[in-house]
């Protein structure tokens, strides 16, 4: 789920600080209150809504607090908001200090409108992205001891009955996590030809008549014959299915959909619509649902006439998949350094995979080269140093946005030994995914797995979300840096 745009807390002891910021700030349809003093800005940060606070550094003292004491204060109440220091431009010492207290950014005073705005704009995508990564690790933890008590229930329901149970927990399961206004498991039928209900969970409450789907109709059958997982944020303005957004024929344009694989082959789907309130759901409710879906499998293997085979994911497998995505999760809470968030996070990814090396490459400014950000060798194998964009099996990767994950990659007509290998050139099993910011494809991750790439999907998908996000993170950081840079150098050449 996407996270709503947070309040912003303007706290200036100047009622026309005050009133100019809110002025500004509400012409750009954010939600602003404000404080004349530190206790009343303290007492309304309580609300955890509020996520950005902006703070005159040189607030007066009233009940023995000034603006440093507040920040303080602020940061051991509330560490997740984001505080934006106002000072006066030749009061470096006291912004030093602020932003080792913990700031987020700074601003001098006087204030220009356009720099305001970007800061709490910055501030506002940095504490989304810890909160949609808090929200995860709660997720993993919850579909963890959630999946244990479907197992048991699964277990204990008569063999007639046990696949219908496993679907009733699933679809339960799916809207939870989510939280998902509809959620569905559809089967294919026996003749192949069509997909049907084989649960629902759908918070209206109200009686409907789901016909068949046919495979291949609307964008269920599209997934189930592609064998892809699909996030569609909006439907009306997704370039794939403008043909199907019709007027009428879905009740919300966002979908999550997840296909449960047999043999390589899908043949169900879980699916996820109508989030809630005017929200949309993100990449990790997508790596989310994806893990539930195998998930899915596994719980129905020997419980419908045609089990999912054995080669689907253990239950081993998928509790060493939530433990990598929680890795990742807290490098990027916890590290703030780039070389720190990426390493935390390829090390992971290496210890999971077994694999050497394992390299995360960003596409370059003029979008021509893929260059490695960064690279986990364990002293094995190294990595190239750049990798064209439109050449050989991950170039494939970048151009199109889809993984390839492959025991035997020579044998692809696409690959080049030049750029599918490390610098030894030996080939061998491959896994490389593609890394979206926004809905682009913003570079690719890949790993050369000791024990083979096949099977290695869902881990893939799980791994390429979460270094997404980190790449986010990494970005929002760097341009934070770089701006505070930029205006300490314009303040320097005005005085």
């Amino acid at each position: 789920m996407t996270e709503p745009m947070p309040r912003v807390l303007v706290c200036d002891g100047e009622a026309f600080f005050r009133e100019a910021i809110r002025d500004i700030l509400t012409g750009e349809q954010l939600d602003v209150i404000d404080a004349a003093d530190g206790e009343t800005a303290l007492w309304l940060a309580s609300d955890p809504s509020i996520g950005i606070v902006v703070l005159d550094a040189a607030l007066s003292a009233i009940d023995g607090l000034d603006g440093l004491d507040v920040l303080r204060r602020l940061r051991e109440a509330r560490p997740d908001v984001r505080v934006i220091m106002l000072a006066a431009h030749d009061d470096q010492e006291r912004v030093i200090e602020a932003l080792r207290s913990g700031a987020s950014d700074y601003l001098a005073k006087p204030l220009h409108d356009e720099e305001l705005v970007l800061a709490v704009r910055r501030a506002a995508e940095s504490w989304a992205v810890e909160r949609s990564w808090d929200r995860l690790r709660s997720q993993l933890d919850r579909l963890a001891r959630q999946l244990e008590a479907a197992s048991r229930r699964a277990a204990e329901a008569a063999p007639d009955e046990r696949a219908a149970v496993i679907a009733g927990v699933v679809v339960q399961l799916a809207s939870d996590l989510l939280d998902a206004g509809r959620t569905s498991l559809l089967r294919v039928q026996p003749d192949g030809n069509s997909l049907e209900v084989a649960a629902l969970h759908d918070r209206s409450m109200e009686q409907r008549d789901f016909a068949p789907i046919a495979c291949g109709d609307g964008v269920a059958g599209r997934v189930l014959d592609a064998g892809e997982p699909l996030l569609v944020v909006d439907i009306a303005s997704d370039e794939r299915f403008a043909e199907l957004a019709q007027p009428g024929r879905y009740t919300s344009g966002c979908f999550a959909i997840a296909p449960l694989q047999r043999g390589g082959r899908p043949f169900g789907l879980l699916c996820a619509t109508n989030p809630a309130g005017d929200g949309a759901f993100a990449p990790e409710d997508l790596g989310l649902l994806r893990l539930l879906a195998s998930e899915a499998c596994a719980l129905l293997h020997g419980a419908v006439e045609s089990p999912c085979s054995d080669d689907e994911p253990s239950e081993e497998a998928t509790d060493r998949d939530v433990e990598l995505a929680r890795s990742i999760c807290d490098a990027i809470t916890n590290e703030s350094v780039p070389e720190q968030v990426y390493g935390t996070a390829l090390s992971a990814i290496e210890k999971r995979l077994a694999a050497a090396p394992v390299s995360l490459y960003l596409v370059d400014d003029e979008g021509r080269i893929l260059l490695c950000a960064a690279s986990c060798d364990g002293g094995a194998r190294v990595d190239r140093p750049e990798l064209p964009v439109g050449t050989g099996l991950c170039g494939a990767v970048f151009q199109t946005g889809r993984m390839v994950a492959t025991d035997t990659p020579d044998l692809d007509p696409r690959f080049d030994v030049a750029v599918d290998t490390p610098i030894d050139g030996a080939a061998g099993p491959l896994l490389c995914a593609p890394l979206s910011l926004r809905g682009k494809v913003i570079g690719v991750f890949r790993a050369f797995p000791s024990d083979g790439a096949e099977g290695l999907t869902r881990t893939g998908e799980v791994a390429a979300a979460a270094l997404s996000a980190a790449v986010r993170n990494v970005l929002l950081y760097r341009s934070l840096l770089e701006s505070i840079d930029e205006v300490a150098e314009a303040r320097r050449r005005v005085r």
